[in-house]
Order: C-alpha cells, then sequence, then structure tokens
C-alpha cells in the first residue's frame, strides 16, 4: 500500500493550504460563527474557479473526475481552518447521491450547476425523535402523478440556509428500507430552514408545509440504497476533513507549549502538558490511518465498506478527544473564541455525530465484516 502522495496531489494540497491561509485565517473564520450561512460568496466563487466543487463529479457532467484521495487531500486543507460553506455538503454527498439516484437526465441537469457553484445541494435524512439509518425515516409524501408534497421536518440537515435545492429521504412504503429521495427546490414555497441554536456549525433545521418535490430516479424504494453507496464514498472525504482539524489543533497545541511560561519554563516541559499532547497524537495518527486505508480500498476497487465505517467512527471521536486534549493544554486561553480553537471544538462536536454516531458505525462496521 503506497500512501505517499503523488505531485499533482502536493501542488493541490500546496495551493489549497495557501488558499485557506489567504482567504480564510483564523479571524475570518471566527467572524463566521455566528453566521446563519457558512458560504461566502466571493470565496465560493473562487473554489469554483479553482474546480473544487466539482472535483469528484465525472467530467461528462463538467466536473474534475478526481480520485477519493485528490478529494481527500483538498478536504484535509479545508479541515484545518475548519473552513465553512456547503463544501462536503453539495460538492461531495449531494452530488454523490445524485450520482447513485438520479437518473441521466437528472445527472445533466444537476451535476454541471453543482460544479460551477450555481447549485448548492444539501441532503436531509434525520428527524425529529427517531433514530439514525433506514428505519428512523418517518417522514411520508403525498404523490400527485409524477409529482410529491411534503408536509413535515427534518433536522441536522447541513449547511441548509445556503441551499439551492434540498435532497429529502422520505418513506414510501413499510418495509425497513423502502425510503425514496426527493428533489425540493429550497427557495419554492413551501420550504423553511433556520439554523440550529446552539453549539453546532450550520446544523439547520428544515420544514415542509406542501413543498413540491419530484422524484430522484425511475422508481420509488430505491433511495436507501443510493444514499448508502453515496455515503460509503463520500464518508471517507469527511473523515479527511476531521484529520485536518485534529492535525490544526495538534499544532496549535505544540506552539502554545513552546510559547507559554509558567515558572520560568515553557509549559512544554512539564510532564502532564506532554502527555495531553501525546494523547492528541495518538488520536491524530488513528484517525489519518484509518482514513487512509479507506481512500486507498476505494481507489483501488476494493471492498471498503468495512474501512468507511471503520474510519468514520475513529475520526468522529478522535476529533473530539483532540480538541479535548488541545483544550487541557491551552486552558483558559483555548476558550476564547477570537483564539479559534473553539471554531475546532463546536466543529468536533458537530460531525461526531453527524450521519451516524460512531457506535451505528461501528455497528455497520461489524455487519459489513460478517459478509
Amino acid at each position: 500500500m503506497d500512501l505517499a502522495l503523488t505531485e499533482p496531489q502536493e501542488m493541490l494540497k500546496s495551493s489549497a493550504r495557501t488558499f485557506i491561509e489567504r482567504e480564510a485565517p483564523p479571524h475570518t473564520i471566527v467572524a463566521l460563527q455566528r453566521a446563519d450561512s457558512g458560504l461566502v460568496p466571493a470565496l465560493w466563487r473562487k473554489a469554483s474557479d479553482a474546480g473544487w466543487l466539482g472535483i469528484l463529479i465525472p467530467s461528462e457532467y463538467g466536473g474534475g473526475e478526481s480520485s477519493a484521495t485528490d478529494a481527500a487531500v483538498l478536504y484535509e486543507e479545508l479541515g484545518r481552518g475548519p473552513l465553512p460553506g456547503p463544501f462536503f455538503s453539495s460538492g461531495v454527498l449531494g452530488a454523490l447521491t445524485v450520482m447513485e439516484a438520479g437518473t441521466e437526465e437528472q445527472r445533466r441537469a444537476i451535476l454541471p450547476h453543482v460544479a460551477s457553484g450555481e447549485a448548492v445541494l444539501t441532503v436531509a435524512i434525520a428527524e425529529p425523535n427517531t433514530s439514525w439509518g433506514a428505519p428512523g425515516i418517518t417522514l411520508r409524501a403525498q404523490r400527485q402523478r409524477d409529482r410529491y408534497r411534503l408536509h413535515g421536518t427534518k433536522l441536522f440537515v447541513s449547511d441548509a440556509t445556503s441551499a439551492t435545492h434540498v435532497i429529502v429521504a422520505v418513506r414510501t412504503g413499510d418495509r425497513p428500507h423502502d425510503v425514496s429521495l426527493l428533489l425540493v427546490d429550497a427557495r419554492a414555497p413551501g420550504t423553511r430552514a433556520r439554523r440550529l441554536p446552539g453549539f453546532l456549525s450550520w446544523q439547520c433545521e428544515v420544514t415542509f408545509d406542501g413543498a413540491e418535490a419530484q422524484l430522484l430516479g425511475t422508481s420509488e424504494h430505491q433511495g436507501w440504497a443510493a444514499l448508502e453507496r453515496a455515503l460509503v464514498n463520500a464518508l471517507p472525504v469527511l473523515c479527511s476533513y476531521m484529520v485536518g482539524g485534529c492535525q490544526a489543533v495538534f499544532e496549535m497545541s505544540v506552539t502554545h507549549s513552546q510559547v507559554r511560561v509558567q515558572f520560568g519554563v515553557p509549559i512544554g516541559k512539564f510532564q502532564r502538558v506532554q502527555d495531553h499532547i501525546i494523547r492528541l497524537v495518538n488520536h491524530l495518527d488513528a484517525a489519518r490511518w484509518t482514513t487512509n486505508e479507506a481512500l486507498w480500498k476505494l481507489d483501488t476497487d476494493r471492498p471498503a465498506a468495512a474501512a468507511v465505517h471503520m474510519a468514520k467512527a475513529v475520526s468522529s471521536e478522535a476529533y473530539l478527544e483532540a480538541c479535548n486534549a488541545a483544550h487541557e493544554v491551552h486552558a483558559g486561553q483555548g476558550s476564547l473564541i477570537e483564539y479559534g480553537l473553539a471554531a475546532h471544538t463546536q466543529m468536533s462536536r458537530t460531525l461526531f455525530a453527524f450521519l451516524g454516531a460512531p457506535r451505528w458505525h461501528k455497528r455497520r462496521m461489524a455487519d459489513a465484516l460478517e459478509w
């Protein structure tokens, strides 16, 4: 297994890091924490011009047709910010869901606009008072010939306040996996999105009150299977974003331990501070290597489901614990909003249960290994 980056990947990594340092320094990211939308139009246009919004979209639909590892290199740098905005929800999960669920006509109508940044997708799955997964989807749609009407609520929908279209998972049958995916115009009457309050990063509640929707694909009940295929390819990219976050808080912690002086010496000389940094490194390495294994299996067409679920479980826990360790190193200074560590802490809590909590992915990993 060769995990060394190629020359084009090294160039992508360098350009993405320069982009983040220039366009989204810590004070910019801190200023965005209270904004209703994480989408910054000027930054979004520049990312579109660089080809990042369609990095996983096939070239026939206007995308870059890059590998999973190429996308992971980019998203690891975005995670160092952590850069907000619907990069993952639209350019990765949304685009891959359309690829897996949509008809050829729908792909040609939607994906070029996603790659150019004109259309912003998000995927709405979770609901109030239900569990994660296909059995937890209870929202039903009223069918009217070739169209549907939606009445209900979806929770924890990423970047819904920035989206132009929402892909909604709905129940269309009585069996656990009888789920279909509907495409809803987020700006049309009957659809309302609001950012959820609390220690969350751009997670939203979307309420449907008679919103009109169209089916993705040609037949009902195929949505969850398509969504699972999309998730297998999307989750390692999200894990790379979390790896980038872990790397950033590690570097912040090491730097702080070198410059913060107590009792006449840098605090990095104290064994307990060293223990916290070592704990942080252990979580960083665990996230990085499990993510790399999943990416390698995807790019070499090996069975990847078990590795993907393991990467999501490990990376979610690692990002959260890395931030905990970083706060131990920084003490009170780390809690200052303007310092920047709190943005990572908030993002780590948001992504911990996003698209399935670690416990759920560990169960799915066991299921995959049984096959």
